[in-house]
């Protein structure tokens, strides 16, 4: 039921696991609820699957809670991937996307509101804030796929330095079962291992994906940026460069290239737009890519790509919750734990604010694109309007743009 009813992402979600799973059900109390949910925004991955994910591991075990994670995140995969192949067929028949033209802007403006949100919650000191700014300008000027786990990484160090202006705690000897981590890292090594010597695409996504899933901090919002990066064609620019885009092209030669099957700027915010519109986790947004770089192999290839896809970025942070909700309670006790989360948070805001600006600069520069993103934002902050609702809208006005020439 909360696969196919919770919209809205990671805040949302939480407040439908406390309605369901906490009043209704009764299978934990609000404050395991909210225990867990911290667990989860200090490791990377999808925070409101791994919150769900770790609530089945306490119920019945690894058992139940890799059953939790298949029901919970199949109907978006199925969704998403449906999405893609429809995506994939208007773009081989060569049939109008005119219809669409106010959904990519609309993504942009879901972007923007999500550094608001992130920014809003967690930011409340000038480090937060400086943090948050510096991230923002170096992800937007070096945008390679390795360059964001490393500033949030780096601003978790800088604020971890504060760990004396938290109160102390009485500290418990930490057991560590390193079982999970190592079959975390074992398959992290392996499948870059085997996606580099065989070089078959459903490897490399699988490997992709992977990745970006043990790497990425700060939920849907922040993965938008790193898959942008790495599987987005940038469009040629022809108008004379700024010194602003010169240096970005300069900076460019050195960093990896990207992902060898990438899809258009179109068809990457129409899905992440799409994803805003479904329930379940935004992560799903990750079989949507998969499958349109797969599209080349077919209708079994888009298939195959999205679940390798899809796989990729859910495992891994599944392996990391089984290794540290075993040792969570030993390991809250240290104060530079706790002192590393405003870093983290603060750099997480900048990546996604810099995405809304990198997104938003590919789309003709016209008022009423402006005007949308504006307009969205806006919604989101001061109504309660559903996402779905809203995407709906948007598509519908494009109809009847459209129609009306």
């Amino acid at each position: 039921m909360l696969a196919c009813t919770t919209f809205g992402g990671p805040q949302a979600h939480l407040a439908h696991f406390q309605k369901v799973l906490v009043q209704k059900r009764k299978y934990l109390s609000e404050g395991d609820l909210m225990e867990l949910n911290s667990l989860c925004q200090i490791l990377p991955g999808p925070a409101s699957t791994q919150t769900l994910t770790a609530i089945g591991f306490r119920i019945g075990g690894p058992t139940l809670a890799y059953l939790t994670l298949l029901v919970w995140v199949l109907p978006a995969v199925f969704m998403m991937t449906t999405a893609a192949i429809v995506m994939a067929s208007i773009q081989e028949k060569n049939w109008s996307m005119e219809f669409t033209r106010f959904i990519q802007p609309m993504a942009v403006g879901f972007v923007t509101y999500g550094a608001y949100i992130i920014s809003l919650k967690t930011i409340k000191t000038k480090t937060g804030i400086a943090l948050m700014v510096l991230a923002g300008i170096l992800s937007y000027f070096f945008q390679t796929p390795f360059i964001f786990p490393a500033i949030i990484i780096g601003a978790g160090l800088v604020t971890s330095l504060k760990f004396r202006s938290h109160p102390k705690e009485q500290k418990q000897k930490l057991k560590v079962q390193w079982a999970n981590f190592l079959l975390w890292a074992g398959v992290l090594v392996f499948a870059a291992v085997l996606g580099g010597v065989t070089k078959a695409l459903p490897v490399k996504l699988f490997e992709n994906f992977y990745r970006n899933g043990s790497l990425v901090f700060g939920g849907g919002q922040v993965l938008a940026p790193l898959l942008y990066a790495e599987f987005v064609v940038p469009e040629p620019v022809e108008d004379k460069p700024t010194k602003a885009a010169q240096l970005k092209t300069k900076l460019k030669q050195y960093a990896p290239k990207p992902f060898h099957h990438p899809i258009s700027h179109d068809e990457f915010l129409s899905g992440y737009a799409a994803a805003q519109a479904l329930p379940g986790p935004v992560f799903s947004f990750s079989s949507y890519i998969g499958a349109l770089s797969a599209r080349d192999y077919g209708l079994g290839g888009e298939i195959l790509g999205a679940l390798m896809s899809a796989f990729g970025i859910f495992l891994p942070g599944t392996f990391l919750i089984f290794f540290v909700i075993r040792i969570w309670e030993s390991l809250k006790k240290y104060r530079a734990v706790r002192a590393s989360l405003e870093g983290i948070t603060a750099a997480s805001a900048g990546l996604v604010a810099a995405s809304a600006i990198i997104m938003f600069q590919p789309l003709e520069n016209t008022f009423l694109n402006l005007a949308v993103t504006v307009v969205t934002f806006f919604v989101l902050v001061f109504t309660k309007i559903p996402s779905p609702l809203i995407i709906l809208g948007g598509l519908i006005l494009g109809f009847i743009v459209r129609a009306i020439g």
